[in-house]
């Protein structure tokens, strides 16, 4: 193994049905996501301060270089995975960064999946009308 990629920080992130898996480097702040910038896959500003959040705990957004794969689910979806998955990467960089993280939810999964549709109903919780007569 060389210098180079003992410095490479991997880690998994999930939410609802997304999955993004982060890489971490030491460098100067650059992040890519599925080969794009951050502020063009995630168009809407407060998903990209959403995702940046552990970076900015740990005042760390210009030291590391990100590269990101996310897929599955939705855009607010792939937000939260890239933010888990970023937060655990953090943590195998520098483990004092846990407490501070931890006690800022940026470590904990959010387990809220979608409710599975009930047969001889429209959707998970509505029902057809009833009908007495």
């Amino acid at each position: 193994m060389t210098k180079e990629t003992e410095l490479v920080f991997s880690a998994t992130g999930r939410r609802k049905t997304a999955v993004a898996r982060v890489r971490l480097a030491p460098g100067t702040g650059v992040w890519k996501v599925n080969r794009r910038g951050v502020d063009d896959y995630f168009c809407s500003e407060a998903l990209v301060k959403y995702v940046e959040q552990p970076m900015q705990i740990t005042q760390s957004r210009e030291k590391y270089d990100i590269s990101a794969k996310v897929c599955g689910g939705g855009i607010a979806g792939q937000a939260g995975a890239l933010r888990h998955g970023l937060a655990r990467a953090l943590v195998l960089a520098d483990s004092s960064f846990r407490d501070v993280l931890k006690n800022s939810g940026c470590l904990t999964r959010d387990s809220r999946m979608k409710e599975r549709k009930k047969s001889g109903q429209p959707g998970a919780r509505k029902r057809f009308q009833f009908s007495k007569r």
